[in-house]
């Protein structure tokens, strides 16, 4: 299980990778055994650019989508990733998809901190990405004090679980997906808040970060591990 501290993530997946070595890379590989672990932090990549290793994408409607990273004290790594065209199109949902894992099986992590946004401030998590338009997601919203988790299918959301709970904004969290084969559980600052069971996407698919409309949202810390 993920356990929430305010400056940093602390859980037996992330244990795993104290051992990692950054030096001039800021995505960090591990092996254990037939699993592969992947951290990606955003403090080392410069300010101003589109993250390396990562293609921008869009759902909906709206203007291209605007990834970069920015400078943020409280992140983790010092820095963080933000999508910041502020379009507020209601339907608008950009990606960040990271382009070096596809798979099936996934457990990821990611530490986000809601930051504005008057339509929306959410920040989420997809895997089995097959395309822009289908994949699933679960994401988190701080206006709306819920996490949700749907399955977008053709561009279409379709909600699968949710739960009310907190999200504070200003604050740092700990959002989690896995899933493994058609089982998926949905974890926010360390306690798990529901899980489903869905055969949509059946498939391998790439993983990634989310958000909607004006959300002002920054991410840290992505954390991917594949489940054999």
């Amino acid at each position: 299980m993920f356990i929430a501290q305010e400056n940093r993530l602390l859980n037996p997946l992330a244990a795993l990778t104290v051992a990692l070595v950054m030096c001039s890379a800021t995505v960090s590989t591990q092996a254990y055994g037939a699993d592969r672990e992947v951290m990606i932090r955003f403090g080392r990549m410069p300010v101003g650019a589109a993250p390396s290793s990562f293609t921008t994408a869009l759902t909906g409607k709206g203007p291209a989508v605007l990834w970069e990273v920015v400078d943020d004290a409280s992140a983790p790594s010092g820095r963080a990733v933000a999508e910041l065209s502020g379009d507020d199109t209601s339907y608008r949902f950009p990606l960040l998809i990271f382009d070096n894992i596809v798979e099936r099986d996934v457990d990821v992590a990611v530490r986000f901190k809601p930051v504005s946004g008057t339509v929306d401030q959410a920040g989420g998590l997809i895997a089995r990405a097959q395309d822009e338009n289908n994949y699933y997601v679960t994401r988190a919203n701080a206006l709306e004090d819920n996490v949700r988790l749907y399955k977008v299918v053709e561009g279409q959301r379709q909600q699968l679980a949710g739960a009310d709970v907190q999200v504070p904004p200003g604050r740092w969290h700990e959002l989690r997906l896995r899933i493994k084969g058609q089982h998926i559980e949905v974890f926010l600052n360390g306690s798990k808040l529901f899980t489903a069971t869905d055969s949509t996407f059946p498939n391998s698919g790439k993983v990634g970060l989310w958000t909607k409309a004006d959300s002002l949202t920054h991410f840290d810390e992505l954390l991917v591990r594949t489940i054999q």
